[in-house]
């Protein structure tokens, strides 16, 4: 039995078609694989998390007694020690937890320093 004479071209044009629109696909049109889906999922929603639980670790630490010395020695530390002084203060574990949340103590550490909350304003 012989190929059709029509056969190998088509064959080409299918395995053509299907890495062209594979292509188009996956840069324009939004596909993407499970894996990476997940993974996007999962940093969206630490980032969700984290943001949510930042104003929590912010008003537990400016309660405590001498919030604005604290807070001055805190600027004058460095990012690796500030984070472990938010993270060893336990502002940064959560009710429930029993671990700080390193992204939750990093995100504190920034919203303390870069702003100037009311009641510490002189």
């Amino acid at each position: 039995m012989q190929v059709p004479v029509w056969f190998k071209p088509a064959a080409w044009g299918a395995i053509v078609g299907a890495v062209g629109i594979m292509i188009i696909g996956f840069s324009w049109m939004g596909w993407s694989l499970h894996s990476t889906t997940q993974r996007v999922v999962t940093e969206r929603s630490d980032l969700a998390v984290t943001a949510a639980l930042t104003p929590f670790c912010v008003s537990s630490y400016l309660k405590q007694p001498d919030a604005a010395q604290k807070l001055a020695r805190l600027r004058d530390e460095n990012s690796w020690t500030q984070r472990e002084t938010i993270q060893k203060g336990g502002w940064a574990t959560m009710p429930g937890n029993t671990e700080p949340s390193s992204g939750v103590a990093d995100a504190c550490v920034v919203a303390l320093l870069n702003n100037k909350p009311v009641s510490l304003i002189k």
